[in-house]
């Protein structure tokens, strides 16, 4: 391992400080006396102050809407603020759609009559001015008030944003305007659905200055992401981070100095471009807790998608540190150099060093440029031949768990912050051909024509039925061409590809031969032949039961109703799967869990309620004494 090469130009610290500095790591002032607990003080009035008395210092989280929090105040005892907002949440999904509609409509226009006449409510117009909203230029002002009218006859209610985005603390004016005209383009049904989580979002934020409550944890893991975010393969171009690049050691290089600064015991980067972080514990022969997830990217990607899985237990570390604890076990953060396969063809390097899983064939794939990976390694100050030994022992260990974006929609529609996995789908891949003939679209009659692309299309109905006859299975056709097609010619091949996955393999195997069969009694039905190869087959990684249920216990202690589901993405935990028992915790997605994407984002509470997940699951853990491995 690599503790002292050399960065080069590469600085230590970003541009903007990190918010975990040195200084604030080191100490904590015990002869101070404990501040009020400002969330058990909320939730002393929402479950023991009078029901009328507790409705009316809620009344403003919904605009004109006391309802929702009545409703949510008759559930009554709540867990915890975060059990609360989700009852909140249920209220209004339980209510008839025209309640909901009414919900949307007592919301004001961003920049609106009523803000120009001064009658907002003072919940509104502080949220609108934090947003610069009433200090918009004459143009600004015109493009709102033309995007407000045009949102108006598109769907019948008020464009809602919680102004103070996921941070809480402001949207740009321009970053108001861009979103305003993304979400003029969605389906109604999909953009109701969105006004009702800003809906949330707002109350959500409003709570908290109610209280004078602040995700502290939550924020310095979003800030994180978003300093993180400042390293990327074209200074002026998306967010993108490919393996070995310099934006790629850039990270590197701040990761190491985040985990010193948060206490790390040791910090190196190993031989295949993983941060490793050790935080011991009080027995140095215990065996570990592995956590982490990756810090590569797609191209044009969002800030979380691997990377929340490593500033989560990052902070929670940091945590420990501050006071000066330490726990039966020792915990290994693993930033992972590489999971997504974009510089080379090979993927989830970094995580295959450590599953003792790593072919050595793949040092000899090139990258676009022609570059041989074992090169790019060297060019990198690193050592190739060092890859072996990365490959960690069973009994070192307890287990591997990752926190991670969930990358779907489940959780955001359910309001739900958290959910634990209860698999990695197994996927098979296909990439086929139908061939037929390619014929004049106006001389050849309907029933005469042999047309690859219709039986592709076929092909594509079929799995879509399939897939849908069994939960946790689902099938795609992602790949539909027709090489040199033309409008007025009937196509003769069409290319496609097939991606089945389910939680159980034998599910995912037993939809893989039905629709095998089907392109067999296409192509024989339409007088077609075809080719057909698999080009990948990752079996599925169940998560280990007790891990799961300890993830379960975790969520419970934040307050929240456990929800289970599989993870239809593959993550680091499939490959550790094969080494460790792994389990995994999700955190819900915004802007209806869209991943892979620049518009991929997590909230601050939601990232403070993964802290506290991921503190609940070491202090279960710790209290459990040394389980065996």
């Amino acid at each position: 391992m690599s503790t002292d090469r050399s960065t080069g130009d590469i600085p230590q610290r970003l541009p903007q400080e990190a918010p975990l500095g040195r200084t604030e790591a080191a100490r904590v002032d015990t002869d101070r006396p404990a501040a009020p607990d400002p969330a058990s003080a909320a939730l002393r009035v929402i479950n023991d102050a009078p029901l009328d008395e507790a409705a009316r210092h809620l009344a403003g989280l919904y605009e004109h809407s006391p309802w929702v929090v009545e409703a949510a105040l008759r559930r009554r005892p709540h867990a915890s603020l975060a059990g609360f907002r989700h009852a909140l949440a249920t209220a209004v999904r339980e209510a008839p759609r025209e309640a909901r509609l009414a919900l949307l409509r007592a919301h004001p226009e961003l920049a609106g009559r009523l803000a120009a006449s001064g009658t907002l409510t003072p919940d509104s117009t502080r949220e609108q001015q934090a947003a610069g909203l009433q200090a918009c230029s004459a143009e600004e002002l015109a493009r709102l008030r033309q995007l407000n009218a045009d949102y108006g006859a598109r769907f019948g209610w008020p464009f809602i944003l919680a102004v103070r985005g996921p941070r809480g603390t402001g949207l740009s004016r321009a970053e108001v305007i861009a979103t305003f005209e993304r979400r003029l383009a969605h389906p109604a049904d999909v953009e109701f659905d969105e006004c009702l989580r800003q809906v949330h979002r707002i109350a959500e934020l409003r709570l908290d200055a109610l209280f004078g409550l602040e995700p502290r944890l939550g924020r310095q893991v979003w800030d994180c992401a978003e300093l993180l975010a400042q390293h990327r393969d074209d200074p002026a171009g998306p967010l993108t981070v490919t393996y070995l690049t310099p934006a790629h050691q850039a990270c590197q290089a701040q990761l190491r100095h985040w985990m010193r600064d948060c206490g790390f015991d040791e910090v190196a980067v190993d031989a295949v471009g993983n941060v490793v972080g050790l935080y011991r514990g009080t027995d140095p022969h215990a065996p570990r807790l592995l956590t982490g997830s990756h810090f590569d990217t797609v191209r044009d990607a969002g800030r979380y998608d691997g990377r929340l899985g490593i500033f989560v237990p990052l902070v929670a570390v940091r945590e420990l540190h501050r006071a000066g604890r330490r726990l039966p076990f020792g915990i290994e953060l693993v930033a992972f150099a590489e999971e997504e396969g974009q510089r080379y063809a090979a993927t989830f390097l970094g995580s295959s060093a450590l599953a003792g899983d790593f072919d050595p064939a793949w040092l000899d794939q090139r990258d676009a440029a022609g570059i041989p990976m074992r090169e790019a390694l060297r060019a990198a100050g690193l050592d190739p031949a060092g890859i072996p030994r990365l490959a960690r022992r069973r009994s070192d260990y307890l287990g591997f768990v990752e926190v991670h974006i969930e990358q779907g929609p489940v959780l955001d529609a359910l309001d739900l912050p958290l959910g634990v996995v209860t698999s990695i789908n197994g996927s098979v891949r296909h990439l086929g051909e139908f061939i037929g003939q390619a014929s004049h679209a106006g001389t050849t009659p309907m029933g005469r024509r042999r047309d690859a692309a219709l039986a592709a299309a076929e092909l594509g109905l079929y799995l879509e039925g399939r897939a849908a006859r069994e939960p946790g299975l689902v099938g795609t056709v992602g790949v539909l061409e027709v090489p040199g097609g033309s409008v007025n010619v009937v196509p003769g091949r069409c290319r496609f590809s097939l991606d089945i996955r389910a939680t159980v393999d034998a599910v995912r195997d037993a939809c893989v031969d039905d629709t095998l069969a089907a392109i067999d009694g296409i192509a024989a039905r339409r007088g077609l032949r075809h080719t057909l190869r698999e080009v990948l087959r990752v079996p599925a990684a169940p998560s280990d039961p007790l891990w799961q249920a300890r993830w379960e216990r975790a969520v419970a202690a934040t307050g929240l109703p456990v929800h289970c589901l599989p993870s239809g993405a593959g993550h680091d935990a499939m490959k550790l799967h094969r080494l460790l028992p792994q389990a995994m915790l999700f955190v819900r997605g915004g802007n209806a869990g869209i991943s892979h994407n620049p518009l991929e984002t997590v909230t601050g509470e939601d990232a403070q309620l993964a802290v506290e997940a991921f503190q609940h699951l070491l202090d279960h853990l710790a209290r459990e004494g040394t389980p065996p491995p």
